[in-house]
């Protein structure tokens, strides 16, 4: 007698079957995988090609329980392997990974705690699944497709909200020890500094990211309240106008508030580059994240200050830093390509997806 259970677990060794097939059948420039960006109010989902080109996208909003978003994800999947012969999968996520990457330990926007959400999927979708980092992701994709490549040993720097951090070492992405480096966003630039959500004081994504731009104008304005621009008159009349977006329109027209705003976001960038640059000490700095569209306000100041920060500079070869160039696609791209690592490399998987965990 056929159970509802039996059906769905011969129709997932059915798809299987098929795909394995599929992969077999096909050249390495045939295999398509899906690349998923698990974001706290959207999964965005792609088909990606070997060449790290977004064949089709579709988008749905993040449900807030943790079954339901498993369920979400297995629902954007089957829909894209409908129209695609895809041969995995690959998710990123903001959270903490473990090394097998194949369980969330700890996500702060996601109903995920020590959750085995590569394994499951992996299980409901009859294809290899594997999770990632989110900022590890966008900076695969950039080494492999945009920014970075070529680059050798990489520092990729996300500025959002806050900064989120990815780094490779000989092409490789190094996660650490227990699969959650590197924080650079809570690197110490300021001792009993602005207090941070982390529960530290005087993290760097306190006075770098684009929260920062907001708490760095309010104290300019609170400094100097009697000064007449553009943006000051706007926040006295709507407090909450103030954005970093707003502050960076602003600045392209020339406020003098907000070029105020953008200098110390710009100093606070350089001195965290510098630490970087001398823990790490790589050939290239990808600047990303929403704050990057607004790089020519800042990244050649922010380059100057590197070179005058960074210890030894007037002896030593200076890291090239420049602005990402795959966008928002990244994340989704580049976990797509991380997921070609579980594809069998003579039916189409890539090398240099690696875990690089210990010692530099």
């Amino acid at each position: 007698m056929r159970t509802p259970a039996g059906d769905a677990r011969a129709g997932i060794v059915a798809m299987s079957a098929r795909r394995l097939k599929a992969v077999s059948d096909s050249t390495m420039d045939d295999i398509l995988t899906v690349g998923i960006d698990v974001g706290g109010t959207s999964i965005r989902a792609s088909v990606v090609d070997v060449d790290g080109q977004v064949l089709e996208m579709i988008q749905a909003p993040t449900p807030q329980s943790a079954r339901a978003l498993e369920d979400g994800l297995d629902r954007v999947v089957r829909e894209l392997v409908t129209r695609h012969e895809v041969s995995a999968v690959g998710l990123a996520v903001a959270g903490f990974i473990t090394s097998d990457r194949s369980s969330v330990r700890f996500a702060p926007h996601l109903p995920w705690v020590d959750a085995p959400v590569g394994s499951d999927l992996s299980k409901r979708l009859g294809l290899p699944v594997v999770l990632e980092h989110d900022a590890n992701a966008a900076a695969f994709a950039e080494h492999r497709f945009g920014a970075a490549a070529g680059g050798r040993n990489v520092v990729m720097v996300a500025i959002g909200t806050g900064i989120g951090g990815a780094l490779l070492i000989n092409g490789e992405l190094y996660r650490g020890s227990h699969g959650v480096a590197p924080e650079l966003g809570h690197i110490q630039v300021v001792p009993g500094g602005r207090q941070c959500a982390c529960g530290k004081r005087g993290c760097w994504e306190r006075y770098c990211s684009g929260t920062a731009l907001v708490d760095t104008a309010i104290e300019l304005l609170a400094a100097d309240p009697a000064a007449s621009t553009v943006l000051a008159r706007e926040v006295a009349v709507d407090p909450g106008s103030l954005t970093g977006r707003r502050i960076a329109n602003a600045a392209q027209d020339g406020d003098p508030l907000a070029l105020a705003t953008i200098a110390e976001f710009t100093r606070w960038l350089a001195v965290g580059l510098a630490m970087v640059g001398d823990v790490y000490d790589p050939d290239l700095v990808v600047i990303a994240g929403g704050v990057a569209s607004s790089a020519p306000l800042f990244l050649d100041d922010a380059r100057e200050q590197y070179a005058t920060l960074l210890t030894g500079a007037k002896h030593r070869p200076l890291a090239r830093i420049r602005s990402a160039q795959l966008g928002e696609a990244a994340g989704m791209v580049g976990a797509a390509a991380l997921a070609r690592s579980v594809v069998p490399q003579d039916l189409g998987g890539v090398d240099g997806a690696g875990t690089t965990s210990a010692g530099l």
